[in-house]
Formats: C-alpha cells, sequence, structure tokens
C-alpha cells in the first residue's frame, strides 16, 4: 500500500506543476489584426495579464504561449494526458494486485446488499469494483495515449484533424472518474484476513533462508548462498529442516541460536516503519 500511494504521490505532484498552453495572437500567431486596429496597445503584456486574471480557481494553471503560428501546438495537453496516464497505469498495476490479494483470500470484501457477484454462480462475491476500475482505466489510457501521439502533430500547423480528437477529452476523463470511483468503492469493501496472511507465511519458511545465507556470509562460511540453495531449491522444507541444517554449521552457539529464532512472520525487517512512514 506504502509503494503505490509513493508512486501516485510523485506523479500527483508532477500533474499540480503542469500548465496548459493557450493562444491569443491572431489566427496567424502575430498579432495582425490586433495591431491593425489598436496599433498603440501593448498586445503581448495585454495577452499575458489576460491569462494571469483567468487563472484565478484553476488547479491546473494557463500559461500564455508566446510563440505559435495559427495553432497552439498542444505540447502541453500531451503533457497532461501522459501524467494522467502514468497515474491510470499505477491505479491499474494496484486494481490488478487487490484482485489478486483477494482470489487468494488475504482480503475479504463486505457483501452489498442487493448486489450480484456472478451471474450464474450466486454463492460468489467477485473484486467487481477493481475490475471495474482497471477496465475504465484502461479505455481512459486508451485514449489519453492517442491524445499524446495525436495532438502534437499538425500539418504545417494549420490542419484540423486535430478537432474531432479535442471533443473526446470528456469522454476520457469520464472514463477515468468512473474508474477512481469504483477503485474508491472497492476500497471501502476490503477486509484485511490476518490469518490467511500469517498461514501462508508459515507455510513457506524458505523466505528465512536470504536472512540465514547473509548472516553466514557476515561470518565467513564459504560458499553460503549454495549451501542456502542446496537446501531449499525446488524442495519443501520446514522450520526443522533449517534447525537441523544451522546445527551442522561452522558457526558458534549464538549464532546458531540466532538463526533458529528466525520466523517468517517477524522477518520483516523495517517494514513497518517505512509503511508508516516512521523515521
Amino acid at each position: 500500500m506504502r509503494v503505490f500511494e509513493s508512486r501516485l504521490a510523485r506523479q500527483l505532484g508532477q500533474l499540480s506543476k503542469q500548465a496548459i498552453f493557450v493562444k491569443f495572437s491572431g489566427a496567424t500567431g502575430s498579432y495582425n489584426a490586433h495591431v491593425a486596429a489598436l496599433p498603440d496597445v501593448d498586445w503581448r503584456s495585454f495577452a499575458k495579464d489576460l491569462i494571469v486574471r483567468l487563472n484565478v480557481g484553476y488547479k491546473i494553471s494557463l500559461e500564455l504561449n508566446e510563440i505559435t503560428t495559427q495553432i497552439e501546438p498542444h505540447d502541453t495537453y500531451a503533457e497532461l494526458f501522459d501524467t494522467m496516464r502514468r497515474i491510470n497505469t499505477i491505479l491499474v498495476d494496484f486494481s490488478q494486485d487487490i484482485w489478486r490479494y483477494i482470489s487468494d483470500g488475504w482480503l475479504g470484501q463486505k457483501v452489498k446488499e442487493g448486489e450480484i457477484g456472478s451471474s450464474a454462480m450466486p454463492h460468489k462475491v467477485n473484486p467487481i469494483d477493481f475490475e471495474n476500475a482497471e477496465g475504465n482505466l484502461g479505455v481512459a489510457n486508451a485514449l489519453f495515449e492517442h491524445f499524446s501521439r495525436k495532438l502534437p502533430i499538425s500539418r504545417l500547423q494549420r490542419d484540423l484533424s486535430d478537432s474531432t480528437v479535442l471533443r473526446v477529452f470528456g469522454t476520457a476523463f469520464a472514463h477515468a472518474l468512473v474508474g477512481y470511483t469504483a477503485l474508491s468503492r472497492g476500497l471501502e469493501k476490503i477486509s484485511v484476513n490476518k490469518e490467511a496472511m500469517l498461514e501462508d507465511l508459515r507455510a513457506h519458511p524458505e523466505v528465512i533462508s536470504e536472512a540465514i545465507q547473509t548472516v553466514l556470509r557476515r561470518e565467513g562460511v564459504e560458499v553460503p548462498y549454495e549451501k542456502l540453495k542446496e537446501l531449499t531449491r525446488g524442495k519443501k522444507v520446514s522450520l526443522d529442516d533449517f534447525a537441523e541444517f544451522i546445527d551442522g554449521l561452522s558457526v558458534n552457539d549464538e549464532v546458531k541460536t540466532h538463526l533458529k529464532s528466525l520466523r517468517p512472520e517477524a522477518y520483516i525487517g523495517l517494514a513497518e516503519r517505512i509503511a508508516r512512514h516512521s523515521p
């Protein structure tokens, strides 16, 4: 959860700093008609001041693009949509992981009255919100990707092939919003099955082989990785197997006692502090 929060925070930070360039320089970008009508006005300063006044209340700021010809080139649109696509990609990754945690029984789902989990199997409580989020975010990203590839390209900066694409912005953001809403709704339903997680951990004591071979390397034992590989690779091992292995090592009793005390459920390093933002 902390990993996904950290990834999203970085992208949202970039999103908050992005701006959309706009144009106020007339048909060909040179203020021709402006100057012809009112030649004494400083049109470039006027345009800048106008855009600053228009910026009030916007989450993403508007900025004047001072260098254009017939169109504003839409590079900033591409930057915005690329960031949106990265945000959605992270959330698709998150949705798929939560789906798997539910499938494995690590997470449970609260039953919602009247909700149908499966059209054919009435007993099922499917992770439909996370599937909905994945699907809608995928549709949004397909559109965002097309926008980013299409909009910065315009024949001699004058063709109108962008006009129909601009009209689809709302569709892309709507699919993204449906995805965010579904994801939020799904997260409100989940609960943690601590017992299932603990059972799975205890069923795989081989995870402590990393710790054992690292300690043995510290103690100067030869080829510790290979020793643990021979013991564990492709095999079902138990804590008793590890204890027997440790008894046969050429290390002092204090080290043996420490190695025998290792348990998968306690082999977490600094995970809790990292997850809780603790120093």
